[in-house]
């Protein structure tokens, strides 16, 4: 493995893992940016108001992207046992 194959494969690596973990992310930043507004507007600063609504979010998200998600890694996987053979 010459150092151009190693550069590749951890760049494809931090492509995929932003890819896998983007929509869940992105789910919770929203849901947590809604229920600030929420808090500022009503000003109840109660921590766990933003807490559980947040984690249903993101278990929600989970279940949704879950497939989008595997097949992300999925395809990372066959692609690291495919360069394999040419080490």
């Amino acid at each position: 493995m010459n150092q151009g194959m190693a550069l590749d494969l951890i760049g494809s690596a931090f492509v995929n893992m932003i890819k896998v973990s983007a929509p869940v992310m992105v789910v919770a930043m929203v849901v947590g940016l809604i229920i600030s507004i929420l808090q500022a507007t009503t000003q109840v600063q109660e921590q766990t108001l933003s807490f559980v609504p947040k984690m249903l979010a993101v278990i929600v998200s989970l279940i949704l992207f879950g497939t989008f998600m595997m097949n992300t890694m999925l395809d990372f996987f066959r692609y690291v046992l495919e360069i394999i053979p040419k080490l």
